[in-house]
């Protein structure tokens, strides 16, 4: 079986879970967290994009720990605190996929990244997690299949994130680290398709 660093999501939320009482008790809801992630994300992607700075590129690990951090507190809000809703099992997905498009744009701006490769591997991981919901609707479960997931793309992100801030300009040998993760995302999407159509058989 292929590992993702998703697997160690569980020990995360144990760490946060008295985090999230507090938020509950304050009023905030699983909605407002998602929505405040995704708002950061988008800021930040863009001002990175517009205004390519190296050195602000080491804000990427920082808030994808962070981030990672808001996405477990709004999926405990909903479920173990009364707050599951419709609305909000659209925008977990959709978020998501508008974040990490945000914040893998700011690369295409970048040698040695070809802008075709980040385009790639922001459609690609979009892909991926439509190919992990559309097992709902097949009767499967929501698909969190490796061998590259949301996290394991967020750790090599935010590792570049740092690496520009470091070393820019980075060695040419770096810029294929794109299309492999686009390779990787791709198997990903395939894995998440095939263990859904098994898992119904």
């Amino acid at each position: 079986m292929a590992l993702s660093i998703y697997q160690l999501k569980p020990a995360f939320q144990n760490l946060l879970r008295p985090l999230a009482g507090a938020l509950f008790r304050a009023g905030v809801t699983a909605n407002q967290v998602t929505l405040f992630a995704c708002a950061v994300s988008v800021a930040l992607g863009l001002g990175l994009y517009l205004v390519p700075d190296s050195r602000a590129f080491a804000l990427l690990p920082v808030w994808f720990f962070v981030r990672m951090a808001f996405n477990a507190l709004d999926g405990m809000l909903a479920r173990e605190f009364g707050q599951r809703s419709n609305l909000g099992a659209y925008l977990n997905e959709l978020t998501d996929v508008v974040s990490d498009a945000a914040l893998y744009l700011p690369f295409a701006h970048l040698a040695p990244f070809d802008p075709f490769w980040v385009g790639a591997f922001i459609l690609a991981a979009a892909l991926s997690e439509m190919a992990g919901i559309l097992g709902q609707t097949v009767g499967a479960s929501r698909r969190y299949d490796g061998p590259f997931g949301k996290s394991d793309r967020a750790v090599l992100i935010g590792t570049l994130g740092l690496a520009v801030a470091l070393w820019h300009p980075l060695p040419a040998w770096m810029g294929w680290l794109i299309p492999l993760a686009v390779g990787l995302t791709a198997f990903t999407v395939v894995r998440r398709v095939r263990s859904g159509l098994q898992e119904i058989r």
